[in-house]
């Protein structure tokens, strides 16, 4: 199993801002999503408990079928409003209630903009949960601005943007597809020019409107 990276192309997005997005009727119910923000409080929780930091997770049943379906998932942590980190899966590799154990996880410890979290920080941590639809190829005139969250990838670069993201910063369909380009490294009409665009919505909740 692979494990989520900070920072890396396509896997982890430093644009990830909190924002109020999910699809409509949401896909989990409030004590589904109860469990999971318990369950990414915990496994940071019991990493600073055992004063170890281990990508490997004790082994984890799953909760509800539903919970065991594979999806992609980012984990963002705050502290007093701020950004503190962010870490996800954008492709279905592990099971939603294991992703998400992973990649709060790596949220805390792993993400290499910030110092890893500190047992005094931990309690006041607020986490926000992506929980991402599998990519699937989308003409550039389909885009929907806060329905889609895009990967544009070409010549071994991969950028990721998510839904949330130009809702945030007002942008247009062409400024998200061209600010997806950059984030992957690449010219900004490489998306005209070729680049394959994956889009996915997102279903997005957190401590604050779980």
């Amino acid at each position: 199993m692979s494990h989520p990276q900070p920072n890396s192309s396509g896997v982890a997005s430093s644009d990830l801002v909190q924002a109020q997005f999910s699809p409509s009727p949401p896909e989990y119910s409030p004590s589904e999503r109860t469990l999971l923000l318990r369950l990414a409080h915990d496994s940071i929780s019991t990493a600073l408990q055992r004063s170890e930091i281990s990508p490997d997770l004790p082994k984890l049943d799953p909760p509800t079928p539903h919970l065991a379906e594979p999806r992609g998932v980012f984990t963002s942590l705050y502290l007093r409003g701020e950004l503190r980190g962010c870490v996800g899966y954008v492709l279905p590799t592990s099971p939603v209630y294991r992703a998400v154990a992973e990649t709060a996880r790596a949220a805390a410890f792993d993400d290499n903009r910030f110092p890893p979290v500190t047992a005094d920080e931990a309690p006041h941590l607020e986490i926000e949960l992506s929980i991402l639809t599998p990519p699937e190829p989308i003409h550039p005139e389909a885009i929907e601005v806060g329905r889609h969250g895009l990967l544009i990838s070409q010549h071994g670069r991969r950028g990721l943007l998510l839904p949330q993201v130009p809702v945030e910063r007002k942008w247009d369909r062409t400024t998200f597809l061209e600010q997806t380009c950059r984030k992957a490294g690449l010219p900004q009409d490489a998306w005209r020019k070729g680049a394959s665009i994956l889009a996915f919505s997102a279903e997005v909740f957190g401590d604050k409107n779980s």
